[in-house]
């Protein structure tokens, strides 16, 4: 019966997820709008057969399961399933995924559990836990790993607490420590690292912010306002409110935290976090392959924001399908890709032009993450899937601008992550 109880309650929350995140996205479609620029790549009438074998691993949310998938010439299959967690009677729920550049280690988040959440690390190939799971901050959800492999970066979103300002948890790799937990802003989303390494994004997606982290101070080094009508820089403190925050925090916890999250609303005397309605609602933050354009996924206003990381203008307004929520850029630096969370769809944006070179449906509904292979030639796309139907992975070609391959996985597919790709054998 206590099983029976902590799986109803988890499937609620995720429930109350999939409905809050799909309530952003307004019902009205923006008009596309192309801007000048070279002409899109025409999609080639038959895709041709790849070439390569391509490996990811996608995470199962409500079946507490990591999946190696792998697509080439001979199709797309599971090659392995991995079971995770270590509570028997708690779904803990693989939520991010990030793998080193080297191939050696996967990073995962998991947004369940008790209390709330942690980090993990495997070792790829084997695919063996490497120690114990990490606390980190409530609700531990995108992760991002930097090019060195030595620092992993996860917004702690805290869905399921208080209304109040969250954190960026750092985690040194090596030993699986935390070393940083810098306070940001309310539900931190989209944890994306800059090429260089020397920042990190992510979006407030109840505070209308883009924040900035500089990786070698490990503070925010700068915040972007996304309000419509009051776009521009902010006070990189986060102000006086954040202040108040932060120092109620410290001194409720005597110092052993400055995270509000931590302590909770209560805990700070009901005090109310100062958010204005949302008009973006941040879910991605994506560099650019160069590190010069940040990408922002707004949600709610059915657009993605183009800015400039060194002007830290917007220069770019994308209009998208209804509800972008993960980005992801070709590694050649020719495509933005965008997941539309509540139109169970997929979008191809040309940079050059700004255009929309066109949207796919999903296998399934709920769209999700996306990874993309080094040669830039085809997009992962997670989909979660509804109830006890199972999450899919469909696979587009970049080249064709179609779907050619689909694979059933576990329930509540999301967090996605490729690993690597090798020349098929004749």
């Amino acid at each position: 019966m206590m099983f029976a109880t902590s799986q109803s309650r988890k499937a609620a929350r995720r429930i109350s997820i999939a409905a809050a995140l799909i309530s952003f996205a307004s019902p009205v479609h923006a008009q596309q709008q192309a801007s000048a620029g070279p002409p899109s790549p025409a999609p080639v009438s038959t895709p041709e057969k790849p070439t390569n074998n391509y490996w990811l691993y996608v995470g199962a949310e409500s079946a507490d399961l990591i999946q190696r998938l792998r697509f080439g010439p001979n199709g797309f299959v599971i090659e392995k399933t991995i079971p995770i967690g270590e509570l028997p009677t708690e779904m803990e729920g693989p939520h991010g995924l990030a793998i080193s550049r080297d191939g050696k280690f996967l990073f995962m988040t998991t947004g369940h559990g008790f209390p709330d959440g942690k980090y993990w690390k495997y070792e790829l190939g084997p695919d063996t836990l490497v120690g114990q799971g990490l606390l980190l901050g409530n609700f531990p959800a995108t992760i991002d790993v930097t090019p060195d492999g030595l620092y992993t970066y996860s917004a702690n979103f805290n869905l399921h607490g208080d209304m109040v300002p969250s954190s960026v948890s750092v985690v040194y790799t090596p030993e699986s420590v935390e070393v940083g937990h810098i306070v940001t802003c309310t539900m931190p989303h989209g944890s994306r690292i800059s090429p260089d390494g020397l920042f990190q994004y992510s979006g407030c997606m109840m505070d209308d912010q883009l924040v900035e982290i500089d990786t070698r101070a490990m503070k925010v080094s700068r915040r972007f306002s996304l309000a419509k009508g009051k776009e521009g820089a902010l006070p990189a403190d986060g102000g006086e409110m954040l202040a108040m925050w932060i120092d109620g925090a410290k001194k409720i916890s005597k110092g052993v935290t400055s995270d509000p999250a931590q302590v909770g609303y209560n805990a700070m005397g009901g005090m109310k976090h100062a958010m204005a309605p949302s008009s973006c609602s941040p879910t991605w933050a994506q560099p650019s392959v160069n590190g010069s354009k940040i990408y922002v996924a707004c949600n709610k206003a059915n657009e993605i924001l183009e800015i400039d990381r060194d002007a830290w203008t917007i220069t770019r307004r994308l209009p998208t399908g209804r509800g972008p929520y993960n980005l992801a850029v070709t590694p050649d630096g020719r495509l933005l890709l965008a997941t539309l969370k509540p139109a169970a769809s997929f979008e191809i944006f040309d940079l050059a032009s700004g255009k929309s070179l066109g949207q796919f449906k999903n296998s399934t509904n709920v769209a999700n993450g996306i990874a993309v292979s080094p040669d830039s030639r085809y997009a992962f796309v997670s989909s979660e899937g509804a109830g006890a139907a199972p999450g899919k992975v469909d696979v587009y070609d970049l080249r064709a601008l179609a779907k050619v391959g689909s694979v059933d996985v576990g329930q509540q597919a999301g967090g996605i992550a490729f690993w690597k790709m090798q020349p098929a054998m004749p």
